[in-house]
């Protein structure tokens, strides 16, 4: 049967849109799974942190929205903003790049195996081309805030493609590999929630030492996660250049460090008050014996992460309570 050729056309361009639809949906997926979801707390939780350490507000505008109609939306959206550029846009940007340099590598973990990059569903090309432009739009909305939260947000995209991209390679750097990543989610995103409404100064760098410290705490353990997989590819972690057992006491050193300096911090009554010491100090050698009872031993993925959930939730707490005796609530 011969289809004449205006209909053959017609008939084509449907199959094109038919295609076309599903495959853009596709491609909108691969970005999310790239951008990993479930990591955007790692940034967010300590985002929150400083912006609650600068408005003593649990919940952002509360005190615009008080009557109700007295500007609570436009007292929020800068904070809104702040979530969207910390939460999908930075680690989309900084994953992909990520994604990207460390493909051969991915191919032979098998905790990858159903990434887009590595199923061939994303290309190099597209993972890189939506970095920068991920990196650029963070930029730009960043910008609409403040200057000084663009300034932060800026940082956080150099150090995180300095983790992955060579020459520098970060990630190849025994140390420098977990120093990144705490100083990027320690220190800069409490930082940036702060600029989100107040300038640098002011800024209670102590809580940015006790953030390095958690995210250095919380960091190494992923290292263990992927240790077999980082030696068989030739990367020089911290967990593969000292080993599972002595990077897991770097680990648990910081961890101590940090639940001893909240302790201090609360008995001083320096940015936590005093009236928090009785939970700081009995929830630091809880914790201290968590970490080490649960991730001292912990060699497959799935043992890191139960672990590591654990010692989560239960760092929480005593964080809980400091956050509601800081606002005044209790």
């Amino acid at each position: 049967m011969i289809v004449p050729s205006g209909v053959a056309a017609v008939c084509a361009h449907r199959t094109e849109r038919r295609t076309a639809v599903p495959r853009a949906w596709r491609v909108l997926l691969d970005l999310w799974l790239l951008a990993r979801p479930a990591i955007w707390l790692v940034s967010l939780v300590p985002f929150y942190v400083g912006h609650l350490l600068a408005t003593r507000r649990l919940v952002a505008g509360q005190d615009a929205c008080v009557p109700p109609g007295g500007g609570c939306a436009e007292a929020a959206a800068p904070v809104l903003l702040g979530l969207v550029v910390w939460g999908p846009l930075v680690w989309l940007a900084v994953l992909a790049i990520n994604d990207a340099f460390d493909l051969d590598g991915d191919l032979r973990n098998p905790r990858k195996a159903d990434a887009p990059l590595v199923e061939g569903r994303l290309g190099v090309r597209g993972a890189l081309v939506a970095a920068h432009l991920t990196a650029a739009g963070a930029l730009l909305v960043a910008l609409t805030v403040r200057p000084a939260f663009a300034l932060v947000t800026f940082g956080f995209l150099v150090l995180g493609w300095m983790y992955s991209v060579p020459p520098v390679r970060l990630k190849d750097r025994p140390g420098f590999d977990v120093a990144t990543n705490a100083v990027g989610v320690g220190g800069l995103a409490p930082l940036a929630g702060w600029t989100v409404v107040r300038p640098v100064g002011g800024f209670p760098w102590a809580m940015a030492v006790l953030g390095v410290l958690v995210a250095t705490a919380l960091y190494v353990p992923t290292t263990v996660t992927d240790y077999k997989a980082d030696l068989a590819s030739g990367y020089r972690t911290i967990a593969v250049r000292l080993g599972p057992r002595r990077a897991h006491r770097i680990g648990l050193a910081a961890w101590t460090a940090a639940c001893a300096g909240a302790v201090a911090l609360a008995a001083a009554g320096h940015v936590f008050p005093q009236r928090t010491l009785w939970v700081q100090a009995i929830f630091a050698p809880l914790l201290v014996w968590l970490y080490h009872r649960r991730l001292g031993r912990a060699r497959e993925p799935g043992e890191v992460v139960h672990g590591l959930v654990v010692v989560c939730w239960v760092f929480l707490v005593p964080y809980l309570v400091f956050a509601l005796a800081y606002t005044s609530v209790f």
